[in-house]
């Protein structure tokens, strides 16, 4: 149900996507990664982990089956995310020069900060009612909320793009934000929450044990939007706006539409994961379930991006991004690393230990921009995919060896029965596109793809019955 909702998710953004390379081209794009950049930094700072670490509280509360527990917890959340989205609002308005004046080296772009800065209540607001969703597993409703929202602002959003161009681009982030809050009101209002008054004293007590984590969160995520922030302004300036637009545009298709299925496993996994944080063996036994489906949903479609890069590149944005498909294919190759370092890291999370969590997270953020400035220095675009390499190799090795340490965590015989061989077939794609010339390299590096294909759908047939899943749907597509 979630894939197919993110499936749908990738279509609109491929749509998106296409329509901002054509209208404002590789410039354009550089000046909505700058802008959307610094608005996650500021986020970041005020947003208060709200998003991930209040998930945990409700799904505990959920899992009590007191709809008075549930309602004082949600009634706390609320009260949260209105202040730290004001909060987020006013520290926005007020870096408005200051922002401008980093990211593009004059004060041209202040007012569109100033604009922006709408959008970081909006989205607090929005991710607040995702969270309640979310906790009390109503899956459901948040996949139709997310679904609607990505369409019903993709059309809000494409006229502003086609008559103002680059000028439209922060008024239609204010647009995708406002449609984004208003669906998830809507679906978030399908959940029963008894009502309560919650005092002040109980709005502390419960809103301590958000922020205890929340200001861990935090913190992780002002480091990492201040990394990304860092790595981008470096690439303005030493290369220019449009090396920015690149670097966005060639990610966005890596990070962002395989990055949907991290979403996708995430919206169930961290849940889940929390609620048997108690039990060690069963504990142990998710994150090796979860190890197994990620590398058997992600590969084959990293697969096709290592072998098919340019066509995608040109189906996605245009031929004037080309230039920035080394730089995919050694990204796509990572992506495999992040899935078992994102599927085993979420460990400190759901066993709630802050500080190893914000330690190990600030330690990688910091390697991860000298690798990313050295990379672009030595090789440029195609070093910033070889860096995202050996970043993620690095970072998975660190997560292996704390949770060894702390939880007795190693990857069970079926775990690493798929790694090896989907690591193998992700490899020989990625040497495939990169030693051969077209069309040889389609033709020698389909083998693999279509090999992964294979062998993810006979473990998940294995598993959970695929096979029946898709002859059922199949019939009531006939019917």
């Amino acid at each position: 149900m979630i894939g197919g909702a993110q499936a749908f998710t990738v279509l609109v953004t491929i749509l998106r996507s296409k329509l901002i390379a054509v209208l404002v081209g590789p410039a354009g794009m550089g000046v909505a990664g700058l802008l959307t950049s610094s608005a996650n930094l500021v986020s970041g700072l005020t947003n208060l982990g709200l998003g991930t670490s209040a998930v945990r509280e409700v799904a505990v509360a959920n899992s009590t089956n007191r709809p008075e527990r549930i309602s004082t917890v949600v009634t706390v959340l609320r009260r949260l995310v209105w202040g730290s989205g004001i909060l987020g609002l006013l520290v926005m308005l007020a870096l408005a020069p200051k922002l401008s004046q980093v990211a593009f080296g004059g004060t041209q772009y202040t007012f569109a900060f100033a604009l922006l800065s709408v959008t970081l209540l909006l989205n607090q607001l929005s991710a607040g009612q995702m969270v309640v969703l979310q906790g009390t597993r109503k899956l459901q409703h948040m996949v139709k909320a997310s679904a609607a929202g990505s369409a019903v602002g993709l059309l809000a959003t494409a006229p502003l793009y086609y008559v103002l161009r680059v000028d439209g681009i922060a008024p239609a982030m204010i647009v995708s934000s406002a449609v984004a809050l208003l669906f998830s009101w809507l679906y978030s209002r399908k959940v029963r929450i008894v009502a309560l008054m919650v005092s002040r004293e109980e709005t502390i007590v419960e809103g301590k044990k958000m922020l205890g984590m929340g200001l861990v969160i935090c913190l992780n995520g002002l480091v990492t939007q201040g990394a990304s922030y860092v790595v981008r302004v470096f690439i303005s300036n030493t290369g220019g706006v449009e090396q920015v637009g690149l670097y966005v545009a060639g990610f966005a298709i890596v990070s962002s539409y395989v990055g949907l299925i991290f979403t996708a496993m995430g919206t169930d996994y961290y849940p889940r994961l929390s609620e048997v944080a108690h039990d060690d063996g069963l504990f142990r036994t998710t994150v090796n379930q979860q190890v197994e489906i990620a590398l058997l949903v992600l590969t084959p479609i990293t697969s096709g991006f290592l072998v098919f890069s340019g066509w995608v590149t040109v189906l996605l944005y245009s031929s004037r991004f080309v230039p920035a498909n080394g730089m995919i294919q050694w990204a796509a190759l990572g992506m495999l690393l992040r899935a078992v370092g994102w599927a085993t890291g979420m460990m400190f999370l759901a066993k709630n230990a802050r500080r190893v969590f914000l330690w190990s997270e600030s330690i990688a953020n910091a390697y991860s921009v000298v690798l990313n400035i050295l990379g672009y220095r030595l090789f440029g675009l195609t070093g910033l995919g070889c860096s995202f390499v050996v970043f993620y190799a690095l970072y998975l090795a660190q997560i292996l060896i704390l949770t060894r340490v702390r939880y007795s965590f190693s990857f069970s015989r079926g775990a690493m029965r798929v790694l090896s061989i989907q690591g193998a077939l992700a490899v020989a794609s990625f040497l495939a596109g990169v030693l051969l010339t077209t069309p040889f390299s389609y033709l020698v590096g389909s083998v693999p793809v279509v090999l992964s294909g294979w062998f993810t759908f006979v473990e998940l047939d294995r598993r959970v019955g695929l096979a029946a899943v898709i002859m059922e749907l199949a019939g009531r597509w006939r019917w």
